[in-house]
């Protein structure tokens, strides 16, 4: 996928299918435009009661074990728009578990830096 940040594939535009003529010419979709990420994920955090939801963040930091802050800060920024609590959940886990703080770098100087 991309961005990475790790500097893997990226996509190839001379490796694009031309349009297939079927009844007209089609193309790729973007299924990305108009769609909501956090609508659903927030629907089933809502569902879950608090030792399910204790559960949901020890496993997820159990999960994140040594990966880079700056992708941890990442994904808690996903984890904030399903729900602050999800973020706040995981944040509590992660220092619990591993110790682990907020980065004091802004996100992007250190994905600049990464590069």
């Amino acid at each position: 996928y991309e961005p990475n940040s790790f500097n893997g594939p990226v996509e190839q535009p001379a490796a694009k299918e031309p349009p297939l003529r079927i009844s007209g010419d089609a193309a790729r979709y973007d299924h990305r435009v108009g769609n909501d990420d956090y609508s659903q994920p927030r629907a089933l955090f809502n569902l879950f009661d608090d030792g399910q939801k204790q559960r949901l963040f020890s496993n997820i930091a159990a999960a994140m074990a040594g990966v880079p802050g700056f992708i941890v800060e990442r994904q808690l920024g996903h984890f904030k728009l399903v729900h602050p609590d999800y973020e706040a959940g995981v944040r509590k886990a992660l220092k619990d578990a591993h110790g682990y703080e907020a980065n004091t770098i802004a996100l992007s100087e250190e994905a600049t830096a990464a590069e």
